[in-house]
């Protein structure tokens, strides 16, 4: 391969890269416009609707371990599930671990709720996925576990500043 026809191969790497990371900033925005709509639809804070997620996703939780996965100061975090809670959005229960102890855990009966307003969404992704092989998606996967995997170093990062 000619020298040429390397720095053409790196100068189409480039703009590649920086198209993928610029995608990736429009897709960050989409879905803080997506989530904030349905918080907005469900008379939520954008703040509680993220730590509502945490709390499916990872519950039932602590306030302390909640705070920590959310990045919130202990206090925020109380308000925070203060306002869930009296949404009926979270139920606080005592830890089957240590009695003495209080976890949060997300309403079952509340979740359709999420759920349909997300419904779109979701729709549009399978239907994006079912165009890809099983190796592209794995590929897909891969990369963006790699860049969420960044996210939370750099955040990491910022906290510690």
């Amino acid at each position: 391969m000619s020298a040429e026809a390397s720095a053409d191969d790196r100068r189409r790497k480039r703009r590649l890269a920086v198209s993928v990371r610029e995608s990736m900033r429009e897709l960050s925005i989409q879905l803080a416009l997506l989530n904030h709509q349905v918080g907005q639809r469900l008379d939520m804070r954008d703040v509680d609707l993220d730590c509502l997620d945490l709390i499916s996703r990872h519950g039932p939780l602590g306030a302390s371990a909640l705070a920590r996965l959310a990045g919130l100061h202990p206090a925020t975090m109380t308000g925070v599930l203060d306002r869930l809670e009296k949404g009926g959005w979270i139920v606080r229960e005592r830890s089957p671990e240590d009695r003495r102890a209080i976890v949060v855990r997300a309403a079952k009966e509340r979740g359709a709720e999420i759920y349909q307003l997300y419904s779109g969404m979701n729709g549009s992704m399978e239907e994006l996925l079912g165009g890809y092989s099983e190796t592209e998606l794995s590929v897909i996967a891969d990369f963006l576990a790699r860049a969420r995997d960044a996210g939370v170093t750099a955040t990491d990062e910022l906290a510690r500043d």
